[in-house]
């Protein structure tokens, strides 16, 4: 019997185009549908059919208005367009098992890495029960008066796409995020609403441009990321909400970190004292983590041993208290604060304070987070160096270069790199010897 082919299927080099791609990671369909019938001839009718949707809800989102988050939709029009799974965060689609449509994902090595396999077969699951999840956002017309159920819904949403970040790298997520956020700043432009909701509509603005300046680092896109962190940084101050304006100037110095060091400590600082004493715990224990860091890359012992102290004391704090925490910093816990001392430590050259730390932290982390996890063992890795374990650093580094292999983030490899050019001066070992293999392989 012949495999059906549905009318609406998008030629491969259709979705090889890049601003097809951008739409797909962002599930803009719109997009997708007005390019499909402007330059593939395929008319909305056809789409409406096949994606089981009314004409006009079609021509509607063709017009940049409202979005399809289901999974259970995303799934149907990714069958009625032919759009292979792992463009969309789906798992493969039954159809892809037919060559024809064999369609290679972006930030694949070729190589069919086993580990690489399973790690992109799980990211596209993760994706996909993330997207059952999305609350849906109430349409408001130009010009329509909105209230404060459209914030919270956004906040929902902003906490749930969050997730994607455990999994997916930067390159992964940037247009998702950055779609949410520029979504949200037309209807803050269009909606007519309370001075209560608008203060909500920025603070939610400032939380999505976050998430989006962290995917665009994470990606090695430093200007766009910056850029975002200024803007969440106004609408954090314009919404009264300063401890997500002290967050932003945190990811600024985050950022900047082996820059000019004064100019970063001194962000570093403001950041904490903009969110102030009052701000959750998990903020505080985050931002002065984060100027801990600032000092221990610009050599400062004594400095990040009290800046490590404070953030320790605010965690324990909240865990005594249990005080709602927000969602962007309710991540911070006891292993992520263990991270960042063994990473300090590290940085400062102190491997007999590092190692404990990381391998404490590690010890518990699974490799499905393999972008994090490639990063830390990194730090661990040249806290072996610096202690002389030279095989113990050279094992380190190669499971850190197996995890890192198709993360859809650059920094990985630039933590790595000057990991293995240290391992260069003892070529002749034979663990060393297999790191620089794979490596030049």
């Amino acid at each position: 019997m012949a495999r059906y082919e549905p009318p609406t299927a998008l030629p491969r080099e259709f979705l090889e185009r890049p601003e097809v791609r951008a739409a797909l990671a962002a599930h803009n369909f719109g997009a997708v549908f007005r390019i499909a019938r402007s330059e593939a001839g395929i008319s909305y009718s056809k789409i409406a059919a096949e994606c089981d949707m009314k004409p006009d809800r079609v021509g509607i989102l063709a017009r940049g208005v409202g979005s399809v988050t289901t999974f259970e939709k995303i799934a149907r029009i990714s069958d009625a367009l032919r759009i292979p799974g792992n463009m969309l965060g789906l798992a493969p689609r039954q159809w892809e098992s037919d060559p024809l449509h064999a369609c290679t994902a972006p930030n694949t090595d070729g190589k069919g890495s086993e580990a690489v396999h399973r790690r992109e077969f799980f990211k596209a699951s993760a994706a996909a029960g993330i997207a059952i999840g999305l609350p849906e956002i109430e349409s408001a017309k130009p010009g329509a008066r909105i209230g404060r159920r459209i914030p919270e819904q956004l906040r929902m949403r902003a906490a749930r796409l969050r997730r994607l970040d455990e999994v997916l790298g930067g390159a992964d997520t940037y247009h998702v995020y950055l779609g949410e956020f520029l979504a949200t700043k037309k209807l803050a432009r269009e909606s007519v609403c309370s001075e209560s909701t608008e203060k909500a509509l920025q603070s939610v603005m400032a939380e999505q441009a976050q998430q989006a300046g962290w995917a665009a680092f994470d990606a090695g896109s430093h200007v766009d990321a910056a850029s975002l962190y200024e803007e969440s940084h106004e609408l954090a101050k314009q919404s009264g909400d300063f401890p997500l304006a002290g967050n932003a100037l945190a990811f600024l110095a985050y950022q900047q970190a082996g820059d000019e060091f004064r100019s970063v400590i001194e962000t570093a600082d403001e950041s904490c004292r903009t969110a102030g004493p009052d701000a959750p715990s998990s903020v505080r224990a985050l931002l002065y983590e984060r100027l801990a860091w600032a000092y221990a890359v610009s050599g400062q012992a004594s400095e990040t041993e009290r800046a490590l102290s404070v953030a320790e004391a605010a965690l324990a704090e909240g865990g005594a208290c249990q005080e709602p925490q927000p969602d962007w910093a309710a991540w911070v816990d006891h292993t992520e604060i263990q991270i960042m001392i063994g990473r300090c430590w590290t940085e400062l050259g102190r491997p007999l304070r590092a190692v404990p730390a990381l391998e404490r932290a590690l010890s518990g982390y699974g490799d499905t987070f393999a972008r994090d996890k490639s990063l830390y063992l990194s730090w661990l890795a040249e806290a072996y160096l610096s202690a002389g374990e030279v095989e113990q650093a050279a094992h380190t580094t190669m499971k850190a270069l197996s995890l890192a292999a198709g993360v859809a983030s650059v920094r990985p490899r630039q933590r790595i790199t000057p990991v293995v050019q240290k391992l260069g001066a003892y070529k002749k070992l034979p663990a060393v010897a297999d790191v620089l293999e794979l490596v030049n392989a």
